[in-house]
């Protein structure tokens, strides 16, 4: 019997099988166009598996994750035109008719990372990443977090000096929170060029910094364990050993533990899967799909 996943983001959508729910067997990736037109490449692509059993899809957000809602697996109040109140496991339940799980695209990142990856064995750790937006997934006490929706790390507020950034911001809900300050999209709005044709040292000075206000947040509140740092802007050369530096600076030594002053080269990492993670995370979760409940 094999196992499916999807990875939802907001520009692509990966399917992914899995013959024993542990070698990726088969992927298939393809842009994010109308939610009609996507959601049904997902349909074509699983509807000629004879034997899948489950599917796990991580989706992008806001996400309805709670079953007991009866808009589970609905997508809500994205800025993504065209995908605001969305139905995503509706449709796929109706044509695949295998169970499926669902939870947030970095929620399901974080699950491969604590997998097979850089968090394997913790318990409390976060997985952020830092693209076109940003998002994080939050695990505590060896679980996915969930509360009255999912964690929004992307939008939560920063400080911002608008005398060094007079930017304004690129969220459509908050401006200057942690994601309109320093996703890909702020950055070349701000600077008027994709990240990968940054190459002004100030430039991911200011990334550095309004990264490590935004994760400080997690050690804070979280008291995460680790913190897994992904996403095409944060796999830009040097920038983690940057936020690494300015995050130490602002923690200031008031958490006394190795992890946070000397050893942070081990507490603010790459995730180890690379891409691969929410591809593992999906396969991980169709594989508590088929778990009775």
């Amino acid at each position: 019997m094999s196992l499916g996943g999807i990875e939802a983001g907001g520009t692509h959508w990966n399917c992914v099988l899995s013959p024993d729910g542990e070698e990726i067997d088969r992927v298939e990736s393809f842009p994010t166009t109308t939610a009609a037109e996507t959601i049904a490449r997902a349909i074509e692509f699983f509807a000629g598996v004879p034997d899948l059993e489950a599917l796990g899809v991580g989706s992008f957000g806001p996400v309805e994750v709670r079953r007991d809602s009866p808009r589970w697996g609905t997508i809500t109040t994205t800025p993504k035109p065209g995908w605001r109140d969305t139905d995503v496991v509706g449709p796929l339940a109706e044509a695949l008719a295998v169970p499926i799980t669902l939870d947030t695209d970095v929620n399901v990142a974080a699950i491969g990372e604590w997998r097979r990856g850089a968090a394997r064995g913790l318990g409390t750790f976060a997985y952020v990443t830092v693209g076109t937006g940003i998002g994080g997934g939050v695990f505590a006490e060896g679980r996915p977090l969930h509360g009255l929706l999912h964690p929004e790390v992307g939008h939560i507020r920063v400080p911002h000096d608008r005398e060094r950034d007079p930017f304004e911001g690129s969220c459509p809900f908050h401006g200057d929170c942690l994601e309109g300050l320093a996703s890909g999209t702020a950055l070349r709005r701000r600077w008027g060029r994709p990240a990968e044709e940054l190459a002004d040292p100030a430039a991911w000075d200011l990334e550095a910094e309004y990264l490590a206000l935004g994760l400080s947040n997690l050690v804070l509140v979280l008291a995460a364990e680790r913190i897994v740092l992904g996403g095409g802007v944060g796999r830009a050369p040097g920038l983690i050993p940057r936020v690494r530096t300015r995050l130490r600076e602002i923690l200031a030594g008031y958490i006394d533990r190795p992890q946070l002053t000397t050893d942070l080269d081990a507490y603010l990492v790459p995730p180890a899967l690379g891409h691969r993670s929410g591809l593992v995370g999906a396969i991980e979760l169709a594989s508590r799909a088929r778990e009775p409940r």
